[in-house]
C-alpha cells in the first residue's frame, strides 16, 4: 500500500509504502493481516525503512491506532530496521492511524481491531482495589470463623452465701416437699446462678 504525495519541498517524489502480509491461523480458524514493513521513498530511491511490531488485525477488519510512531514515548510500534540505514534520523508518527490492507468494501474502512492494551492504567487500578477488598473480606472471614462461642464462656456455681444452710440427710436431695393443704409441691434445694466471662 502506497501513499504518493509528490514533490513535497526538497524531497522528490515521496512516497510511505506499507507492505503488508497475510497470514491463515488454525487458532483463531481466520486470516489475519500485518503490517510487516514502513518504508520512507524519495528521489526514487528507499531512504528509511521501520520493521512495525504488534500492528495486526484479522483480515476482514480494519486496524485502528491513537498514535503509530517510531517514538519511545508513543510505545514506539515503528522499529529502524537497521543500524546503518537513515531511519536512525527520522521520527515518523501517524495520529489516528488506521489501516486495511485486504477485503476493502466500497471505499470504507471494515470494523476496526483498536491497539489499546487490556490492561490500561484504569482497568489496573480497578484490580488493585477489587484485590484490596477481597483481602478485606478473606480477613473478616477468618475472624468470623475463629471468633469463640459464648456458651463455652459460661461458668455457672453455687451461692453458699445466698441461701441457708441446708441438713446434712437433705444434702443429696435436689428438691424438698413443702406440705399444705392437701396438695404436695416441691422446693429445688440446690439453686445456682450464672457469671458470663466475655
Amino acid at each position: 500500500l502506497s501513499l504518493k504525495f509528490g514533490d513535497v519541498g526538497n524531497l522528490k517524489g515521496l512516497v510511505i509504502r506499507f507492505l503488508l502480509t497475510t497470514s491463515y491461523y488454525e487458532l483463531s480458524v481466520q486470516n489475519w493481516f500485518s503490517l510487516h514493513r514502513l518504508q520512507l521513498l524519495y528521489n526514487h530511491s528507499i531512504q528509511a525503512t521501520f520493521n512495525a511490531t504488534r500492528i495486526y488485525a484479522p483480515a476482514s477488519y480494519s486496524y485502528h491506532c491513537e498514535h503509530v510512531s517510531s517514538l519511545q514515548r508513543y510505545d514506539a510500534l515503528l522499529i529502524p530496521s537497521s543500524a546503518n540505514d537513515l531511519s536512525k534520523l527520522w521520527e515518523v508518527t501517524f495520529i489516528d492511524f488506521q489501516i486495511q490492507g485486504f477485503n476493502v468494501q466500497e471505499g470504507h474502512f471494515a470494523y476496526a481491531k483498536d491497539c489499546a492494551s487490556f490492561f490500561s492504567p484504569a482497568i489496573l487500578m480497578g484490580l488493585v482495589m477489587s484485590l484490596i477488598l477481597l483481602l478485606v473480606l478473606a480477613y473478616a472471614l477468618h475472624m468470623l470463623i475463629h471468633l469463640k462461642s459464648l456458651d463455652r464462656h459460661y461458668e455457672c456455681k453455687a451461692s453458699p452465701a445466698y441461701f441457708a444452710q441446708m441438713k446434712d440427710n437433705d444434702m443429696g436431695d435436689e428438691k424438698e416437699p413443702l406440705r399444705s393443704s392437701g396438695n404436695e409441691s416441691y422446693e429445688l434445694r440446690n439453686q445456682e446462678f450464672c457469671k458470663i466471662y466475655i
